[in-house]
């Protein structure tokens, strides 16, 4: 939403988060997809070339006549001018996660029904700002700050404040007593961060108490989404995961103030010590291996991006230009996209009790989806454990998604091939009597 013309001083910048510059190809759009990504709450465009992101803008209005220079990539759009700043703020999409400092924006929710048992910490702060109630809540051990007005409420997500249903931030707008340009919600709306003490509800793993008889596969195709996957499972069961391979990296990195990563990857696959086995495993012989399965299927179009990042960059590297631009990619694309169907419906065909889960319906319900996971692994579901989960899901296993390519590197023919295999997993998952791939899968 554009908000206006800004003053700029190259002593002391409007926008004070990062910034970076174009002088061939700087847009308007570029500049606030950039900060989005970023988390930054405004995005602001100077001298048609230069991006500055930030939380708060420490500069006085402009007259509108000041920012007055096209964008360098794009006639007809204003991209501030001299020692001026054409300033957006940016709505919160799904995926990124809004920043205050060291807190994470979480959105604008209505007052729970008995807030003291919801919120069981607060106090009333004169000039209340975000990082007052932030820090108040971090030194309570709290993972939320939540603002109404000029009190500061600390807790956990439970299921009485589960932050599903997110409000019009337009209800929380009021402004905060003692910082002009931060919303600190009312007694009706509270805005809500995170902060960064960390959830305890669900930090703790271990392998299962008995040797389970029952092997359950986490089936996917590279790219899929797998070990996020994992990190879910461990959080949200409290077991330990396990691996067809052993992974070095995956066993060593974990939480880093838990030190621990998946200590399910040393052991033996079929030590029945893990709640699941990751696998990229598929034919017959395979499969049948395994009582039961948990298949992960992803829009082979990332899966694919997704998977060559790993085997050029590790896994949360990236793939260099060069890869992309030379001989690797199509090669690449070649032998793996048939992989993808391959695998697939080999898992459809030979799995037994296969449970599918897509990888946009994770990441878009995580917390109906996990539940539907823990109980197809025949455990009990702790709601309160889910709710941690989601305040933890990214874990360390996680590309920060800040590196997009510039350009398509999917050509015709390539996109031709790959419609029609995601065609054919169609057919096979409604064959299954089971919902086919997500809209998303073929651009319409």
């Amino acid at each position: 939403k554009y908000i206006g013309c800004y003053t700029d001083n190259t002593q002391q910048r409007a926008l004070r988060g990062s910034s970076f510059f174009d002088y061939k190809k700087m847009t308007v759009f570029r500049c606030q997809d950039n900060c989005a990504e970023r988390g930054y709450m405004y995005a602001g465009l100077e001298f048609g070339a230069e991006c500055y992101c930030g939380h708060r803008i420490q500069a006085p209005n402009a007259s509108e006549s000041d920012c007055n220079m096209e964008c360098k990539g794009e006639k007809n759009n204003m991209c501030g001018g001299t020692n001026r700043l054409t300033i957006f703020r940016l709505e919160l999409s799904q995926e990124s996660a809004r920043r205050y400092g060291s807190a994470i924006f979480k959105g604008c929710f209505r007052k729970p029904d008995n807030v003291s048992f919801a919120l069981p910490v607060s106090a009333l702060i004169p000039n209340m700002t975000v990082d007052k109630c932030v820090d108040f809540c971090t030194e309570k051990e709290y993972s939320l700050a939540v603002l109404a007005g000029q009190t500061c409420h600390c807790g956990f997500p439970t299921l009485r404040f589960p932050l599903h249903e997110r409000e019009d931030e337009q209800l929380c707008s009021q402004r905060c007593s003692g910082e002009e340009f931060e919303s600190c919600g009312n007694e009706d709306y509270f805005v809500v961060y995170q902060t960064q003490v960390p959830d305890n509800r669900c930090m703790d793993r271990r392998f299962l108490p008995s040797p389970s008889k029952q092997l359950i596969a986490l089936a996917s195709f590279p790219g899929a989404g797998n070990t996020w996957a994992r990190h879910l499972i461990e959080l949200a069961t409290g077991y330990y995961t396990g691996s067809y391979y052993f992974d070095g990296s995956l066993y060593n990195k974990g939480e880093e103030e838990l030190a621990q990563g998946f200590k399910g990857e040393r052991d033996h696959w079929r030590s029945g010590r893990t709640i699941c086995i990751k696998t990229h495993e598929s034919g017959r012989k395979e499969i049948e291996s395994y009582d039961s399965g948990i298949l992960m299927i992803r829009n082979p179009y990332k899966a694919l991006m997704a998977e060559f990042n790993r085997k050029y960059g590790g896994h949360i590297g990236f793939a260099s230009q060069a890869h992309w631009k030379g001989k690797e990619w199509p090669e690449f694309v070649k032998n793996y996209a048939p992989w993808w169907v391959s695998h697939t419906l080999d898992w459809l065909k030979y799995g037994r009790n296969v449970k599918v889960i897509h990888f946009e319906d994770l990441k878009h319900h995580l917390f109906s989806q996990m539940k539907k996971m823990v109980s197809y692994l025949g455990l009990e579901v702790s709601e309160d454990r889910l709710l941690c989960v989601e305040g933890q899901k990214d874990g360390n296993f996680k590309r920060s998604g800040l590196r997009k390519l510039e350009y398509d590197p999917y050509t015709p023919e390539m996109r031709r091939m790959i419609d029609g295999f995601i065609k054919k997993v169609d057919e096979a998952l409604k064959m299954k009597n089971q919902t086919g791939v997500p809209e998303d899968y073929i651009p319409r």
